[in-house]
């Protein structure tokens, strides 16, 4: 007999007939009350064993964790805590799971610092398995998003000779010996004799190359992995991660936040119509965990209520310079509790500022535009005042920035002052400079970081409990 997911089981359609059922033990009680999981929904079924006819030796190979098949009929249940449930007829030992060594005790409540070190089994434990399904259901929102505005998914490369973000801060490819590389008469590393002939690099961006898309087919979106070797260990960074970056032909910097805004609001709310159990129990795992926190500590808001206020509230644009000013006049500011204390206008905003506009001043997603030139990036568009770019970042309550973005440099002499001026070299962009040459246009774009969506959307508060396998400094397990 084919066998019936536990989501579609728990539906009733199925009701009074027999079926089979094919997943990992949660938990075995009473000899007789079997918790099935098999992924497909955060609920288990039960499945009622007729112990006194089932052998003590199949009995004691019941261990959480271990996959069995059972067939039974599938009925209302009398108990409390379940709709449905299988009184079983058959039951079959897939795979046997050592009570005595398999390291996840539910009962134990591990941690999520435990659960890190066993990543390639963390996702069997309630919390996982809903992040994941949430991840899966935010991906496919994207996708739908933009497939249905007529963007084309491009694919832009994961080896690449650019730094799109000019930092530097970048993982090397090569295969070269790292023992004794060639070199050139000078005593330097000769890279002609790498594998590409050139220095290249895993990319920090897919950017650079989405741009030469879009001056072609009028709006593309990237969606794929990217790297930073910035040697930081917070809750917010990973080394490898997945971006989300659209990229529009003859839309100014106005067009790129009614995009973003537009954007962010759909797949929120696809994935709360999409994952309502996971993410009713991904609430109720926060409220849990803020129990043990001092109350100042603890969210204003519970997940769902988040979200919606992402959903509800029109978000508000704000210029960097008033920002600066609202920041500099706060009470925080005023008596130090800000660990970044805000002096000037042209300071670099940290988490605690973005937070502080979003979740006391303004009390809504706030988007900052005009950011001053020189702590942004060098494709962006200079302003008239020549000292600020058409650069905007969207913050969120509790993450602070989601979104950076920006209208592009279409001026092509402009934009080779600005290379200049910050020492980047232009026969490594000529390609890039030729979009510049041929046909420019006004265009921009902006990227988002998948996993700080997904943070957003779980309620989680670690960067590393949102993907598979976290890279992070000293970390590359798995």
């Amino acid at each position: 007999m084919k066998h019936t997911k536990v989501k579609a089981l728990l539906s009733g359609s199925k009701v009074n007939t027999e079926v089979n059922a094919k997943g990992w033990v949660r938990t075995f009680r009473n000899n007789q009350f079997i918790a099935l999981n098999d992924g497909s929904t955060i609920h288990n079924i039960q499945c009622v064993v007729d112990f006194e006819n089932t052998p003590e030796e199949t009995l004691k190979r019941i261990t959480t964790s271990a996959s069995v098949s059972v067939t039974g009929t599938l009925v209302e249940s009398k108990g409390a805590g379940q709709k449905y449930e299988i009184q079983v007829s058959k039951l079959e030992i897939l795979g046997d799971s050592d009570a005595e060594t398999y390291p996840i005790q539910l009962r134990n409540k591990p941690s999520l610092e435990f659960l890190r070190e066993k990543a390639h089994l963390r996702v069997r434990t309630n919390a996982f398995g809903a992040i994941m399904r949430v991840r899966s259901v935010l991906a496919h929102a994207v996708h739908t998003y933009f497939q249905e505005k007529g963007f084309v998914y491009v694919n832009t490369p994961v080896i690449t000779g650019a730094d799109a973000e000019g930092a530097g801060e970048m993982f090397q490819v090569t295969s070269l010996p790292l023992d004794n590389p060639p070199r050139t008469e000078d005593g330097n590393i000769d890279y002609k004799k790498d594998f590409f002939g050139k220095h290249t690099n895993l990319t920090v961006s897919g950017q650079l190359e989405g741009e030469t898309f879009a001056m072609a087919l009028g709006q593309i979106y990237t969606f794929g992995p990217t790297f930073r070797a910035e040697n930081s260990n917070t809750s917010r960074h990973l080394a490898e991660f997945w971006m989300i970056e659209p990229e529009v032909a003859f839309n100014d910097l106005d067009d790129n936040m009614d995009l973003a805004e537009d954007f962010i609001q759909y797949v929120i709310k696809y994935t709360m119509d999409k994952c309502q159990d996971d993410l009713k129990f991904l609430e109720g795992r926060l409220l849990e965990e803020e129990k043990s926190k001092p109350q100042a500590d603890r969210s204003e808001m519970a997940l769902l209520e988040k979200l919606n206020f992402v959903l509800e509230n029109n978000f508000k644009r704000v210029s960097y310079t008033e920002a600066i000013d609202i920041l500099r006049d706060s009470t925080p500011n005023k008596k130090k509790k800000f660990q970044y204390i805000i002096n000037e206008w042209g300071a670099d905003l940290q988490s605690e500022h973005e937070r502080y506009l979003v979740e006391k001043h303004f009390k809504c997603p706030v988007i900052l535009f005009d950011y001053p030139a020189n702590i942004k990036a060098f494709y962006m568009r200079l302003n008239e005042d020549g000292k600020t770019v058409r650069a905007m970042d969207i913050l969120f309550p509790g993450i602070g920035e989601i979104v950076g973005g920006s209208q592009r440099e279409e001026r092509y002499d402009v934009l080779v002052e600005k290379m200049k001026a910050l020492g980047i070299d232009e026969e490594e962009l000529w390609w890039y400079l030729d979009t510049r040459r041929f046909g420019s246009a006004v265009h921009s774009g902006f990227g988002l970081g998948f996993e700080r969506l997904v943070l957003f959307v779980t309620g989680m508060t670690n960067i590393r409990d949102v993907i598979p396998f976290p890279r992070t400094p000293q970390n590359a397990e798995f």
